[in-house]
């Protein structure tokens, strides 16, 4: 039987390397998640990678978004203990094995849970409450935006977190997930417990911002 040569490529150009090195440089500062070793993008990511957004544009939050975000850090740090608890933001990144990473927009920790842990690194403990407002995940590898949803707050309920709390601005309901209970749905105009004895009313916290 005559051997079938394959076609030789050509090797890279300096230029083309270099291309190929920038884009794989970019590509990894558009990890927004690691699930078990396996990136998950900012939604938009593809845009950038074409030149037709920009990073800035795809990691930057909606004004809403980051005002509710903001109200809701200066609500919980004025309502908690500072000498019991830390509140943290900021996407937190909560790292539950190499390679296995989950960003956090709000979460609220026991400083004592934090004694020995590096701050320069993600937390490598899971916070007692991890709050979301929407996501900047790209869905391409979910098949819905339920299973991504569902996905994170089932890894994090896992991982030790008490209790998750997703706030979706676009249809202004709560979705408040507790291991061994019930999974419930309320609306903004709605009280939201995080702890006994500190609360939020999600409308509430919007009209400040009027």
């Amino acid at each position: 039987m005559e051997a079938i040569n394959k076609p030789k490529h050509s090797p890279l150009t300096p230029e083309q390397r270099q291309r190929r090195v920038e884009r794989a440089r970019l590509l990894k500062s558009l990890v927004y998640e690691m699930w078990d070793g396996k990136p998950v993008y900012y939604v938009g990511y593809q845009e950038v990678l074409k030149g037709t957004k920009t990073v800035e544009q795809v990691m930057g939050s909606s004004i809403l978004q980051s005002l509710l975000v903001s109200r809701l850090i200066f609500q919980l740090s004025s309502t908690l203990d500072m000498d019991i608890y830390a509140v943290a933001g900021n996407e937190l990144g909560v790292q539950f094995k190499k390679g296995d990473w989950r960003s956090c927009d709000v979460a609220v920790f026991m400083l004592q849970q934090l004694e020995g842990e590096d701050w320069s690194k993600y937390a490598w403990v899971p916070p007692k409450i991890a709050i979301e407002v929407d996501t900047k995940a790209d869905m391409g590898q979910f098949e819905s935006s339920f299973e991504y949803y569902e996905k994170k707050t089932t890894n994090f309920l896992e991982f030790g977190v008490e209790k998750v709390i997703w706030l979706f601005t676009k249809s202004r309901k709560v979705w408040i997930a507790e291991s061994g209970k019930d999974w419930i749905i309320r609306d903004w105009s709605q009280t939201v417990e995080v702890l006994p004895e500190c609360e939020f009313i999600p409308d509430n916290l919007m009209n400040r911002t009027k």
